[in-house]
């Protein structure tokens, strides 16, 4: 019997010689699954057995189906993006006279004549663009629940930690991280604050230290007091705050013994692109 044919398939009121439609894929078989059920369905079930068989990427697991197939009343429906595989199948289900019906590779044949460009031919795409999307929307989420240190229990569940005064671009960068998959705390530091104490047990490429050149960190605090209707000589966009604030993040930052990337003048995108550099270069060789 081949792999996976006892694992994940549907019986509809089975009897003698009733008829079987396998399911083959090279991934896990939910869309094949879905056309022959909503075939079936228009023959009020016709006692027919579903049978899914899985991850099929070997031409003998093929030979195998269609030796267990033969002599029953059936029909092989299938998705397999690899030409090989599908000539294949086709050519074993002819020998014994089995009816195939080929769901993916005709629109891939039709889709490569009006798109100019072959397939990839790479099995469980969709799946994988879903997880991927799973995974942004995860990240997304992670990065607003875990912003500007609301919640340190974040901190042990981050791929990467960002610390940094405030109005350093934390948050953006955070955001701009997790529509890279990437789940991102940020903790602000500041003098009157004690870090929280879970940044000290990290990874050194788990965390980010970002820093700002003085002259550009007045500005925009003076601007953000602006927006706030404040007035713009209040401590927080003070020369001397400033300086006292940096100077405790450098202190706090040298402790943690992380990289820190100065973001004057710098686009939020190039600071992610040289925080994922040395995220990635972390990941490789620790």
């Amino acid at each position: 019997m081949a792999k996976g044919l006892e694992e994940g398939f549907t019986i509809i009121a089975p009897k003698d010689d009733h008829p079987v439609v396998y399911i083959v894929s090279d991934s896990i078989g939910e869309t094949a699954e879905l056309v022959a059920k909503a075939a079936v369905s228009q023959f009020n079930g016709g006692n027919v057995e579903i049978r899914r068989v899985p991850y099929v990427n070997d031409p003998q697991d093929i030979v195998d189906i269609v030796d267990e197939a033969q002599g029953q009343n059936c029909i092989i429906a299938f998705t397999l993006v690899l030409p090989e595989l599908r000539e294949v199948l086709v050519r074993e289900a002819d020998k014994h006279n089995i009816p195939t019906v080929d769901i993916m590779g005709p629109f891939l044949d039709a889709l490569t004549l009006i798109t100019a460009a072959p397939p990839k031919l790479e099995p469980g795409l969709v799946r994988k663009l879903d997880e991927e999307y799973f995974r942004k929307v995860e990240a997304i989420e992670f990065a607003v629940k875990y912003d500007d240190g609301k919640d340190p229990r974040g901190i042990q569940r981050a791929d990467l930690v960002i610390l940094g005064v405030s109005r350093t671009s934390k948050t953006p960068l955070s955001m701009y991280l997790a529509h890279k998959r990437i789940k991102a705390a940020n903790v602000p530091l500041v003098p009157e604050v004690a870090p929280p104490q879970e940044i000290f047990s990290l990874s050194s490429h788990k965390v980010i230290g970002l820093t700002i050149k003085p002259q550009q960190l007045n500005v925009i605090r003076t601007e953000r007091l602006k927006t706030l209707g404040l007035t713009s000589n209040a401590d927080y966009a003070s020369h001397e705050r400033i300086l006292k604030e940096l100077d405790y993040a450098e202190s706090i930052m040298k402790r943690v013994g992380c990289p820190v990337i100065d973001v004057t003048n710098k686009a939020v995108e190039e600071t992610a692109s040289k925080v994922l550099e040395i995220y990635y270069r972390g990941e490789r060789y620790r």
